[in-house]
């Protein structure tokens, strides 16, 4: 498969695995409403998303990201003006993050224009396998045409797709009433409203080359030129009792199919041309960031429309929707709004100016956007993080702020490559296969034991045993231990199973 060079590549396809592992720290002045899954991260969304790996990875249903278009422009709220290998380096190590964070049956959308989009197909085939390319999508965001463009003016974005595995199933678009009009006859049969269909297919089949009669009139109709009836014979013939064969208002027409409308499937498979009639455009979105923000308006935000388009085909209610340029807001406030869960990622003051206020209005009920359509009233919360201290510091020690929780989820991560599921109790962190792992830590045992039982001792190593009958009676297997140093002898070890690992220098400081 082709793949970009660059001149850093090597540099940044090793800079996911350099970036440290920070912690997440709320700010509950700025958090807002009721107790909430939802977060809305301030910070470098590259740091913010590894510091989203030991509680997220694998778990996001669907991301949206509408990067910096590397247009040359320069916006108030970002740099838009990155030189090409610079925006590859940025945008490289976040794909590579993001589809860790996907869940399998997870997609990633983005939102680019001419200027990136043929680099950044390639560069997305490279790190999601060019199998699981879905479709770009194209949008048409403008309704008018700029006449002072040079060349030829640009109406569209595109916005490539991409999924984790072939375990994605997308949804159904719900029908409009245009769609439904078009089913304007009824027989008044109780069968409900019907149109009209063609009955041949231009696949010849000879079962499939005869001649229909019309039982009131007589007249006999073969298959247009070319082609053939789409259905044998003896089935052609219980449509035709069955009053689902349609030969005109007059009855001496050339047959064709009653499709009904309670017959059809109960959405519409969605395409890849979306106008800006069915998603909005770049003018619509402006003004409902002006309603939101009169005296605060965005460079560049996106439609409620489209991103309502991208969340109902991609997630069902209850799954979490993750945008890590998050901007304005958009994708957190209409992911509430659908009730899915949404994790928001933005790096500027605009986290607080724009994103924290416009989801503050959500929560309270406002009503741009897609309200009416979803009937929203409003509801929920979101807690609002910054990024606190990395892990270690950059000598490899282990920061003394850090608390115990922060920790264990670490090497869970970096021994599992999969999320903690559950917080923690007691020393033991959780259990994977035939393998235990546990923590002694920042005073776990408090100060019963040497140096708040930090040193695997047999002392400590009797409450390790201890907590993890409490949480899994009959397990036999091997407990890994990370803990400062050892005092426990080898013997004794290999006796009660035990493998220790000496923090911080046996811990996984990437990954």
């Amino acid at each position: 498969m082709p793949i970009l060079n660059w001149l850093t590549r090597e540099k940044d396809i090793r800079a996911a695995a350099n970036i440290p592992h920070r912690v997440l720290v709320e700010d509950k002045d700025l958090s807002y409403g009721e107790k909430s899954e939802n977060l809305l991260i301030q910070g470098d969304n590259v740091e913010a998303l590894k510091a989203l790996l030991p509680f997220y990875s694998g778990r996001i249903k669907c991301i949206f990201i509408d990067p910096p278009y590397n247009t040359g422009s320069a916006f108030e709220q970002y740099d838009d003006a990155l030189e090409h290998s610079k925006w590859l380096g940025l945008i490289y190590p976040r794909l590579e993050i993001l589809r860790d964070l996907l869940s399998q049956d997870g997609t990633i959308w983005m939102s680019i224009d001419d200027n990136e989009a043929h680099y950044a197909k390639v560069i997305m085939d490279e790190i999601f396998g060019r199998k699981n390319f879905v479709r770009n999508i194209v949008w048409q965001k403008t309704y008018t045409v700029t006449s002072d463009a040079k060349g030829i003016a640009g109406s569209h974005d595109h916005i490539l797709v991409y999924s984790k595995s072939e375990k994605f199933h997308r949804n159904l678009l719900p029908r409009s009433e245009k769609q439904n009009a078009l089913y304007k006859y009824d027989d008044q049969d109780g069968r409900g409203r019907w149109r009209t269909d063609n009955l041949s297919v231009k696949t010849y089949s000879a079962a499939y080359d005869y001649v229909i009669t019309n039982p009131e009139t007589g007249v006999e109709y073969s298959p247009p030129k070319g082609r053939v009836w789409l259905t044998s014979k003896e089935r052609m013939e219980t449509l035709i009792a069955e009053n689902r064969v349609f030969f005109g208002k007059s009855g001496r027409g050339a047959p064709q199919l009653k499709r009904y409308l309670n017959e059809v499937q109960k959405g519409v498979v969605p395409n890849s041309w979306w106008t800006f009639d069915d998603v909005g455009h770049n003018d619509e979105s402006r003004k409902e960031q002006k309603a939101l923000h009169p005296s605060l308006p965005f460079a560049t935000p996106k439609p409620e429309r489209l991103l309502h388009r991208i969340i109902h085909i991609a997630t069902d209610p209850g799954d979490l929707v993750l945008d890590s340029f998050l901007g304005s807001g958009t994708t957190a406030a209409v992911a509430q709004k659908m009730g899915r869960r949404w994790i928001g990622i933005e790096m500027g003051e605009q986290a607080k100016t724009h994103c924290a206020e416009r989801l503050r209005l959500v929560v309270d009920g406002e009503q741009g956007g897609v309200s009416a359509e979803l009937n929203w009233t409003g509801g929920g919360g979101f807690k609002f993080c910054t990024l606190g201290p990395t892990i270690f510091n950059e000598i490899g020690q282990i920061d003394p702020n850090i608390k115990f929780s922060d920790l264990a989820r670490h090497i869970w991560f970096s021994e599992t490559k999969r999320p903690l599921s559950n917080e923690t109790s007691g020393t033991v962190i959780g259990i994977d296969g035939e393998r235990a792992y546990a923590l002694l830590y920042n005073g776990i045992l408090k100060d019963r034991t040497d140096q708040g039982g930090n040193i695997l001792t047999s002392i400590t190593a009797r409450f390790v045993q201890n907590d993890l009958k409490a949480v899994a009676p009959d397990f036999s297997g091997e407990i890994i231990v990370y803990a400062a140093a050892s005092r426990l002898g080898q013997g004794s070890q290999m006796a009660e199973k035990i493998i220790f690992k000496q923090t911080p220098y046996d811990i996984s400081v990437r990954g």
